[in-house]
């Protein structure tokens, strides 16, 4: 939520760098000393550096959430990223309300539960999200995360925006 948040200081941003860059013509002058106020004042560090995340021993493992539409890949990547270290990424397993298959186990595939039961655990918060599918309700419950992480592992989700 806090990129959210953001979006409209960030645009302005991004327009107030576009002004200064067409201002500056050949003026070799900094944006900053230019137009301090418009530029740089008004955000202390609107992008963050990225760099590689080393975890401290005591930190406790964190959640991996890809979000993107469909097709473009993050269901691939997450089955990837999984195989590439299944010792330190997992996926949690979801609950459905679908019929489960002969060839399936309950707690492996899905956690399979009723259309109530699904639909209590939404009223009361626990699920970190959720949707309908050909009828039926699939989604991760905060628990079923909990669990790949009290494992020690980090757990990796895949989501489509609705």
């Amino acid at each position: 939520f806090p990129m959210l948040m953001s979006l409209p200081l960030t645009a302005g941003f991004r327009r107030s760098m576009r002004l200064c860059r067409r201002k500056s013509g050949t003026n070799q002058q900094s944006c900053y000393a230019r137009c301090p106020s418009s530029c740089y004042s008004t955000l202390a560090a609107p992008y963050e550096e990225v760099v590689r995340y080393q975890r401290h021993p005591a930190d406790r493992n964190r959640l991996i959430i890809l979000v993107g539409p469909a097709g473009v890949g993050v269901n691939e990547l997450r089955r990837r990223l999984i195989a590439s270290n299944p010792q330190e990424f997992q996926s949690a397993v979801p609950h459905t309300t679908r019929v489960q298959k002969s060839y399936e186990i309950n707690g492996r595939e899905y956690h399979y539960v009723s259309k109530e039961t699904f639909e209590n655990m939404v009223y009361s918060h626990k699920m970190l999200e959720y949707g309908e599918y050909k009828g039926y309700l699939y989604g991760t419950s905060i628990d079923a995360v909990r669990t790949v992480l009290d494992e020690g592992k980090i757990c990796v989700i895949d989501l489509e925006p609705q």
